[in-house]
């Protein structure tokens, strides 16, 4: 696929230090581009040293820019002479206490005062907006209603909201908008990525992502009982980077593009930890009884209700992902490297912990 990339030409990326923008930012400057990027504190210089250093091994350049989410215009300035813009910036963890301001607002607010700043800069021409495939669907039990019982980019979530599922809800609402703020002008092209659950280390050496914090759960022995019984499409976050960087760059992309390699279960990706690594981690060797989970998980977790047990937990995922590969060219890498590369990083770090001692 012939990539139509200009040099000459920076990007701007928001939510830079993130766990997807940043393997974003090295694929961006690793060809020669220059990224504005926009972080909650340009100062701060032990989060950003990571992507500072790429400058060291790369071609490209890095510029980092003050902006928030919810502060109208504070994109403005990253976003002069820019061709392209990133949106990647949202929370993704299981540690928010307030739905709306935790996960809602900065999506949707966010995505509006993101695109208001591209309505009024001359020079972008392509918006490239991360969003998920609980964007599509939210409760699993509702992929037995689909045709092949399979997700496709034609879907939408339709039953999460701001207490079930508030995270699957607010990037529902925030690429809906998307959409609807790109039907409205012609000046900018919107090309939408819906990854699946991003897995891989992450650039900065520490937890972004609340990826990093189940598969921690794994082998601190949260889940040595059993692991919850559910599966989900997962995908690399390089395949993810990639992803963005070629709806950026083909002159033909469009749409939504659904970013999955595979489906596992969390006792699939434990085995291919400890075939990796023995024994010596606490990891789960089977899967919690639903049941089990139904009746206590909501006593010991806040965040788990019945409701979600019941619709999420023993239902198959399956999604396509043909668009991803046909339109956008992604040769899907090997999860169990990305996954063993992922947890290698979590012992190195002393996050991955062994009979409840850091090593």
């Amino acid at each position: 696929m012939n990539l139509n990339i200009n040099k000459n030409e920076p990007v701007m990326v928001t939510g830079a230090t993130g766990f997807v923008a940043s393997w974003l930012v090295k694929k961006l400057m690793d060809n020669g581009i220059t990224v504005h990027a926009a972080v909650r504190n340009p100062d701060d210089t032990i989060k950003l040293a990571h992507l500072k250093n790429l400058e060291n091994s790369s071609s490209g350049k890095i510029i980092f820019f003050k902006s928030d989410l919810l502060e109208e215009g504070s994109y403005l300035k990253a976003m002069e002479g820019c061709s392209v813009v990133f949106h990647t910036a949202s929370p993704f963890n299981f540690k928010v206490t307030d739905n709306q301001r935790g996960f809602v607002d900065p999506a949707l607010k966010g995505t509006r005062n993101v695109l208001d700043s591209v309505n009024k800069t001359e020079s972008v021409k392509r918006v490239v907006l991360t969003s998920s495939c609980v964007a599509i669907v939210g409760d699993t039990i509702e992929i037995a209603k689909y045709p092949d019982k399979t997700i496709t980019e034609d879907m939408w979530n339709t039953t999460s909201t701001v207490n079930n599922n508030p995270y699957g809800y607010s990037k529902s609402v925030a690429e809906k908008l998307a959409w609807e703020m790109n039907e409205k002008q012609e000046k900018w092209k919107l090309v939408v990525i819906n990854p699946s659950f991003v897995m891989g280390p992450t650039l900065s050496k520490t937890s972004t992502s609340g990826t990093h914090d189940m598969i921690g759960q794994m082998a601190d022995g949260t889940m040595k009982s059993g692991a919850p019984p559910f599966e989900i499409g997962m995908v690399d976050v390089k395949d993810v980077a990639e992803a963005h960087f070629n709806a950026a760059y083909l002159e033909g992309a469009s749409g939504r593009h659904i970013l999955s390699n595979k489906t596992l279960s969390m006792v699939d990706v434990a085995n291919i930890i400890r075939n990796k690594f023995g024994d010596k981690w606490l990891l789960p060797k089977k899967s919690a009884p639903k049941w089990l989970i139904w009746l206590i998980g909501p006593i010991i977790d806040k965040s788990i209700s019945r409701k979600m047990v019941s619709n999420n937990f023993g239902h198959p995922w399956l999604a396509t992902n043909s668009k991803s590969i046909n339109k956008l060219g992604i040769k899907y890498t090997a999860l169990e490297n990305c996954i063993e590369n992922m947890f290698q990083q979590m012992i190195d770090n002393g996050i991955a912990k062994k009979n409840n001692k850091k090593i």
